[in-house]
């Protein structure tokens, strides 16, 4: 007891005390969750709570415009019981997020707030919430394989460390248990999870299966459901992404996870139009495309430290369409993607991989010749056997006329039960590869 008094005291005195005066505003306007308040010059990217009576919770709200010497708010909760006339004042300091060990084995909110019932999380490390802007020779190449746990992606996908990788795959085609999956099996120091826009139901499930155990004590779950504001929404997403940035300055290897990109989009879309940026590709203002180039940036291996930030990031194809704006911009700024099929899926077939559309940009420079050389075989087999999938179904197809689908039809099932894999299994990179080759040397390569 006299030792967390003692600690307390410590604090306060090192504390630098502040005589400015409080600045306070008023609120003028209110447009859905967008409020307007005048009296408060306040920066972008400032917190603000709006005083209400005492028996009450203060709602938050950030900075996120300015127009004709008003500033522009969104709240970070619902507008209900909000008044006109409400004073509203600045706390913290703006673009800036408390960061470090402390998050470890927690589930938290946009604002760090801990939503696994336990005690306010007290870190003191500042960080940038939206990330310092390096030189592009900061990110050093990746040279070094990176195992998953998921054994086609392993032999036929290898990822590298510091890879940014997308899943892409329309609603319900098993994107979640993937990603689950591969944070099980991963092989890192740490892992944060952000699981952005999902529902709040896979967010309890998530944090059941993965927050006990001795993993916990490397793991970090930030979770803001779909039901929740845009802004926080976003602010979810950003403060995963600087927590792995802090952990990857102290030389640590972390797996970032965000599921999904696309409700990241959707968020930053809400605000864009809300502050009149016009929409452009399908809806999507040119800054809602731009947070997710900003957001996958941050993540790849560090020069100065030797950390790495190796991200895994969902994406879902609206109407499982591949054209999408999000998709089209996250896969060229990827350095590879993983697209799941819903043909495959409803076959009863998981992962419901489509391997000759997936592909590992980093493959050919962590990987044995080999081993990619088995990959490529294997690669050709599925894509013959793909492609003229309906020919063989029908009987239109004569054998002996193409001697690679032949031996892609003879070994179709040995090649399905080394591509399926079920949601608790984990199959490590060596085995992975000691599984393509025996199959391969099955297929008389």
């Amino acid at each position: 007891m006299l030792n967390t008094a003692e600690n307390v005291l410590s604090q306060i005195a090192r504390a630098a005390p502040v005589f400015a005066p409080v600045r306070l505003g008023r609120i003028v306007n209110c447009d859905g969750g967008l409020i307007e308040v005048s009296g408060l010059n306040a920066p972008i990217g400032t917190l603000c709570r709006v005083q209400t009576r005492a028996d009450e919770a203060a709602p938050a709200a950030e900075v996120v415009g300015f127009r004709g010497g008003r500033s522009l708010m969104m709240l970070l909760g619902d507008t209900v019981r909000l008044q006109p006339g409400a004073l509203v004042r600045a706390e913290g300091r703006p673009g800036v997020v408390q960061v470090g060990e402390e998050f470890l084995g927690r589930a938290v909110d946009g604002q760090g707030q801990p939503i696994d019932g336990g005690p306010p999380v007290k870190a003191r490390n500042n960080w940038l919430l939206g990330g310092k802007r390096e030189s592009a020779l900061e990110r050093s190449s990746v040279i070094e394989p990176f195992d998953c746990g998921v054994r086609a992606i392993n032999a036929l996908a290898t990822m590298g460390v510091g890879q940014r990788l997308g899943v892409i795959a329309g609603s319900g085609v098993g994107k979640s248990v993937l990603l689950d999956t591969m944070v099980r099996g991963a092989d890192c120091d740490i892992a944060i999870v952000g699981l952005i826009g999902e529902r709040a139901r896979e967010v309890s499930d998530f944090v059941g299966r993965h927050m006990h155990g001795p993993k916990r004590g490397r793991t970090i779950v930030v979770a803001v459901p779909s039901d929740h504001a845009a802004n926080l929404r976003l602010r979810g997403a950003q403060l995963a992404t600087s927590l792995a940035e802090y952990f990857r300055a102290q030389g640590k290897r972390v797996l970032l996870v965000l599921d999904s990109l696309t409700r990241v989009a959707h968020a930053s879309r809400e605000i864009a139009l809300s502050l009149g940026e016009t929409g452009a590709a399908r809806g999507y203002p040119p800054s809602a495309l731009a947070t997710i180039t900003k957001l996958i940036e941050r993540a790849g291996n560090s020069a100065t430290s030797g950390g790495a930030i190796t991200g895994l990031y969902s994406v879902l194809a609206d109407g499982d369409d591949q054209s999408d704006p999000v998709v089209d911009t996250a896969r060229a700024i990827l350095d590879g993607h993983i697209v799941l099929s819903r043909d495959i899926a409803q076959r009863g077939h998981y992962p419901a991989i489509d391997i000759p559309a997936s592909l590992s940009r980093v493959m050919t420079d962590v990987t044995a010749p080999g081993h990619r050389s088995d990959a490529n075989a294997l690669r050709g087999l599925i894509a013959a056997h793909e492609g003229n999938r309906d020919f063989v179904l029908m009987g239109a197809y004569q054998a002996g006329t193409d001697p690679q689908l032949d031996r892609a039809m003879a070994l179709q099932q040995p090649i399905q039960n080394f591509l399926a894999q079920d949601a608790g299994e984990n199959f490590s990179l060596p085995e992975s590869a000691a599984a393509l080759a025996g199959l391969m040397d099955d297929a008389g390569r």
